[in-house]
């Protein structure tokens, strides 16, 4: 159940993203790199448990950015299509730097000719950060297999001020606490940050301070496990819940927290949770600062604060 947040609020940095991956704790994922070549322009952690290594959220060097959500319908678990969603972003960011893409462009070439058939539900918020910093430009557009065609794009972070968070609803559903919190809590700390004229580093602790936020319910006594699942909307931050599959897989038990919880059989079971959080910072100027903390080890062992934090910075190419 991720999300991710986006903000103009600070005048200092227009541009600010912040995510939360939500994941199988086992599930093998690559930190945070520059991409190999021939995508070298590409930025952000990645898959490893399918060969396509589709990522959830990504940046490049000339400014484009792509975060995706799972969609969630009522009563589905969680669960994968035929093909990867993380081939969503991928082909925004793995774009050609040459070709100056609009993101009108991009969705007709995704629902038209790459097409989303046999992908799971997904929204895909993404664009250029140079459209959300510089006035007089859209902003970032969102597109859903499960909402309108390449025609009805959404259009966010057009102006100074806003904030917008995305979760694995349509957009624009407001019955999800984590969505409504999660946007209240980055203005508060912005407004709070930028009263006190905090350094870039409170402002960090700050925003991770929110992406840590935990106010998921704990599974009741004789609670099923799909049933426990809609809590997930209800918690910015989602501790590590699993199912008790002990003894019906035969797998040695490990600690994860302060609750004993069970090795996975597979790579999408077992303990589930916020696996990583990701700050952008972008300022006035186009540079961006990257930040990504992991929480756990491919185990499903928790990283110590700040052990896990893997740091970029550079500058928007043609800023």
């Amino acid at each position: 159940m991720c999300i991710a947040i986006v903000t103009t609020e600070h005048p200092q940095y227009p541009f600010i993203l912040l995510n939360n991956r939500d994941e199988y704790l086992h599930r093998p994922t690559a930190d945070a790199t520059w991409w190999p070549e021939p995508d070298s322009q590409v930025l952000g952690g990645y898959d490893l448990h399918r060969p396509v290594h589709g990522t959830w959220l990504g940046v490049t060097r000339q400014g484009r950015v792509a975060v995706l959500t799972n969609y969630r319908e009522e009563g589905e678990a969680i669960v994968e299509g035929a093909r990867s969603r993380g081939l969503i972003p991928n082909a925004w960011l793995k774009s050609d730097p040459k070709v100056d893409e609009s993101s009108e462009q991009f969705a007709k070439r995704l629902v038209e000719e790459d097409g989303v058939r046999g992908v799971g539900g997904f929204s895909l918020l993404y664009g250029k950060i140079q459209d959300v910093v510089k006035g007089g430009r859209k902003g970032l557009a969102i597109i859903s297999n499960r909402t309108p065609d390449a025609a009805g794009l959404i259009w966010v972070a057009g102006k100074s001020h806003e904030t917008y968070a995305l979760s694995n609803a349509a957009y624009g559903d407001r019955s999800w606490p984590k969505v409504v919190n999660g946007e209240k809590e980055v203005k508060a700390a912005i407004d709070a940050s930028v009263e006190k004229r905090e350094s870039k580093e409170k402002l960090l602790e700050r925003l991770f301070a929110v992406l840590c936020h935990d106010t998921m319910p704990r599974q009741k006594e004789n609670e099923e496990w799909d049933m426990y699942l809609n809590q997930l909307r209800h918690s910015i931050f989602v501790p590590a819940v699993g199912k008790d599959d002990l003894e019906e897989m035969n797998m040695p038990a490990h600690p994860v927290g302060d609750v004993v919880k069970h090795r996975a059989a597979n790579a999408t079971s077992g303990c589930y949770g916020t696996q990583k959080n990701i700050i952008i910072l972008v300022d006035n100027g186009g540079k961006m600062l990257y930040i990504e903390r992991s929480l756990f080890d491919g185990d499903a062992h928790p990283i110590e604060k700040g052990k896990g934090d893997k740091s970029f910075e550079f500058q928007i190419e043609g800023w």
